[in-house]
């Protein structure tokens, strides 16, 4: 039951707005604070909030406090992160957080020994563009079986720069997207492709392919998921932020969703390690500037 109503009738009849307060066990300052309307500040967070919601769905539910922010800030807006953060919690707002990762990497116990050239150094760097790569193998599960999934990154800039899938693990499946990474990005002599230490990574006919296409592989240690976080990174936000919110009937279906998501990570996914900027802004920002000096 409202309880405001009968407190102003009471006032516009003359009577005693304390007693009816007492009575309706309702304190005065929350009746007169009803009586006033919404004070300044609560109408900027209303018109805030539909603002969040509207790019919260934009982002299809993936984006978080951060990168709503972030958004909010190319259009303009001066709010505190803070203040986003409590008008999503009140809306029941937030972001896909990704799953914890499982070891899903199956060694060659004869393969000949590699390089690591990176060294866990995942930190972009705008002159490095092109010239350093990543890559990995995720599952997806469908009704019709496993959907494999094969990436290359861009580490200095966090674009995909090259994938494929198969419904078989083979190294055709890694050797497809490392072809269509070089076929697309045509990079220097020598670009390094880093991953972990894979069978299919580390196989006979993958070395002489990159050996082909002028790639220098290199491979982090055996166990450990951070040699290789960035790849392993992608794959968590992929699958939080897209593959986990339902169940895909067929491997095309899933395929579908892979491609959609790529292109949005590339092209509209705000990336908090390139000072909120997308893998394709980065990039174009960085090609028109000629004052990065050269890597040698």
């Amino acid at each position: 039951m409202k309880l405001y109503p009968f407190i102003e009738a009471e006032k516009v009849a003359a009577r005693s707005v304390a007693r009816a307060c007492v009575l309706l066990e309702v304190s005065r300052s929350a009746y007169y604070t009803h009586r006033a309307g919404p004070s300044p500040r609560q109408v900027a967070d209303t018109q805030l909030a539909a603002e969040i919601t509207e790019v919260h769905t934009e982002s299809k539910g993936r984006y978080g406090a951060p990168r709503v922010h972030a958004v909010l800030a190319r259009k303009g807006h001066r709010h505190g992160r803070k203040r986003i953060a409590r008008l999503m919690a009140e809306r029941g707002l937030a972001g896909r957080a990704p799953r914890r990762w499982k070891k899903t990497t199956i060694t060659d116990p004869a393969a000949a020994a590699r390089l690591d050239l990176i060294g866990r150094n995942f930190t972009t760097d705008a002159r490095r563009i092109n010239s350093r790569w990543c890559g990995d193998i995720t599952y997806i599960s469908t009704w019709e079986g496993w959907l494999f999934l094969a990436t290359v990154i861009d580490i200095d800039s966090r674009r995909v720069v090259g994938w494929a899938t198969a419904d078989h693990l083979r190294t055709e499946l890694i050797s497809d997207a490392l072809s269509n990474a070089v076929a697309t990005r045509d990079p220097g002599p020598g670009v390094i492709f880093h991953s972990d230490r894979g069978c299919q990574y580390t196989s006979a006919a993958f070395a002489g392919l990159a050996a082909d296409l002028n790639v220098t592989l290199s491979v982090g240690r055996t166990g450990q998921c951070w040699d290789n976080a960035l790849a392993e990174s992608f794959f968590a936000s992929l699958k939080g932020e897209c593959l986990d919110r339902q169940s895909w009937p067929t491997r095309a279906s899933a395929r579908r969703a892979v491609v959609e998501y790529i292109g949005w990570f590339n092209g509209t996914r705000l990336h908090s390690s390139l000072g909120y900027l997308t893998p394709d802004e980065y990039e174009a920002t960085t090609a028109a500037r000629k004052d990065l000096p050269e890597v040698a």
